[in-house]
């Protein structure tokens, strides 16, 4: 939970740690489904936890959850914008959810931030075919 002033304690980020260690060790131990339950819970109380959005959209692509991945890809490109590694993630998700054309856009816009530019043929839509490797 947040307080009233959108900042947290330090008792609710202790908790919120706790918490997205017990998903991980779900995960670990090859539960996904209980990993997803416990992260969508931490995003109950704290809808802008970035570490969350980012495993949830991994996992739920595991689980086959296309649409539900990518838009915790984007809430993670919304949380941290500058952050060329969330960009990778979102083109990597994309990519791995048919969005090819989504996740060619979302891997120049990383290779922008990560300061190499955008890469040959960003400018335009992908091809047909044409994709990065995953």
């Amino acid at each position: 939970m947040v307080g009233g002033n959108g900042e947290k304690n330090e008792a609710q980020m202790s908790e919120t740690i706790e918490r997205y260690d017990r998903a991980m060790a779900h995960k670990d131990a090859g539960d996904l489904e209980a990993a997803v339950a416990e992260l969508e819970q931490i995003l109950v109380d704290d809808s802008d936890h970035v570490l969350s959005h980012s495993a949830l959209a991994v996992y739920l692509e595991k689980l086959g959850r296309s649409d539900d991945a990518v838009a915790h890809a984007e809430r993670v490109t919304e949380l941290d914008p500058e952050d060329a590694f969330a960009w990778t993630q979102l083109a990597v998700i994309c990519q791995r959810c048919g969005r090819t054309e989504q996740g060619g856009q979302a891997m120049a816009h990383a290779r922008q931030l990560a300061g190499g530019g955008p890469g040959p043929g960003a400018s335009q839509p992908p091809s047909g075919g044409a994709s990065f490797e995953v």
